[in-house]
């Protein structure tokens, strides 16, 4: 199977779209469009705008409903860890809808083998991206011996990279931290980010936190270790060569176009998702396009039949109405929209006419 059929929802072996619940989309918008969508994603500056990966978040019908807001914004896979593709159901980890792209898919693993066939999957699904998790801090990935532990041995990261680089032709990236418990010196990351990038790595996607492994909840290592974006900054310096992309407390438009002046690209978690009219904006502000951001209504509109669909294959509709919650985040009518989507009821009956009475709460 060609590259190209992959890039464009292919799967492994027979050339046909991805999976079947993905099927009726494709029809819906037609062929020749979903492949002019995903050839129009592709634009210089890759990681010039970035949503993050976030663990049972940022699933399939988050990433969905992401790209009806901005065709730029690259967005990212939860975590999968290598030892779950080896073992587990891999279509239920990989599949995704051929709009989504540009995806970036995250690997957390230690295990240079490991990685190396779980990227291999990744690209074969056809994923732009590998990256691999060297940032989180949670005790439950500590005890896979993964995420920002990896960060004490730079050896072992670049071993991991290069098996990584050697399985697959997309580009193989790392995301991590500035330091690690009491290592929060400069050298430290400099080090790390040195001796990874000997083993082919050109982008780093930097949370301008430390890591705290012990005492500290994942939520609290998001807020109680203090922001340090001058280390960032200053790797851009040292490694003027490499793409940095910039992770960690960016909450709009002024702090995501100052930090832009000192990096290549920047990273939003929590704030795209809680705030996801966000993105609206990025296309024209980082990309140049011309044409209108899609209003909150057309965004529902888009995605009216996308749930139809993936219901009809099997989804749930709370599974799609709890990622779009915040698209009228401060606005009038917001909270009645919001309301209106958690009703149990209907939800439970996949009832998408919930989806029309929404709109017309807030409009």
């Amino acid at each position: 199977m060609t590259a190209f059929a992959r890039k464009n929802g292919a799967t492994p072996d027979t050339g046909t779209p991805h999976r079947a619940r993905h099927l009726p989309h494709m029809w819906e918008i037609g062929i020749d469009s979903a492949i002019q969508q995903v050839t129009n994603a592709r634009v210089p500056g890759e990681w010039r705008f970035c949503v993050a990966p976030m663990m049972d978040w940022t699933d399939r019908h988050c990433r969905y409903f992401f790209r009806l807001i901005s065709k730029r914004v690259r967005l990212y896979t939860e975590m999968i860890t290598a030892p779950a593709l080896a073992h587990g159901d891999v279509p239920r980890h990989l599949d995704f809808d051929p709009a989504e792209h540009p995806v970036a898919l995250q690997l957390g693993g230690c295990d240079p083998g490991e990685l190396a066939h779980a990227a291999r999957l990744g690209e074969r699904w056809g994923y732009d991206e590998i990256n691999l998790n060297c940032g989180c801090p949670s005790e439950r990935v500590q005890t896979g011996s993964f995420g920002a532990c990896l960060m004490a041995e730079p050896k072992l990261v670049a071993d991991c990279v290069r098996a990584m680089r050697d399985a697959v032709g997309v580009p193989v990236t790392v995301k991590h931290r500035i330091g690690l418990d009491a290592m929060d010196d400069y050298a430290f990351v400099r080090d790390f980010v040195g001796v990874v990038a000997g083993a082919g790595c050109e982008v780093f996607i930097v949370h301008a936190r430390n890591a705290v492994l012990k005492g500290l909840s994942p939520k609290e290592n998001r807020e109680i270790p203090p922001l340090r974006y001058d280390v960032v900054r200053r790797l851009k310096r040292d490694f003027p060569t490499l793409t940095i992309v910039l992770n960690g407390g960016l909450d709009g438009w002024d702090a995501i176009e100052r930090e832009l002046a000192f990096v290549d690209g920047a990273m939003l978690g929590r704030a795209a998702y809680h705030d996801p009219y966000l993105l609206a904006e990025a296309d024209r502000r980082l990309f140049g396009d011309t044409a209108p951001a899609p209003s909150r209504a057309g965004v529902m509109a888009a995605l009216l039949p996308y749930a139809s669909a993936q219901i009809a294959g099997g989804a749930s509709l709370r599974g799609i109405t709890r990622h779009i919650l915040g698209l009228y985040h401060g606005v009038r009518g917001g909270r009645h929209f919001r309301r209106l989507l958690s009703d149990a009821a209907r939800l439970r009956d996949a009832d998408t006419s919930l989806l029309v009475d929404a709109l017309r709460a807030v409009q």
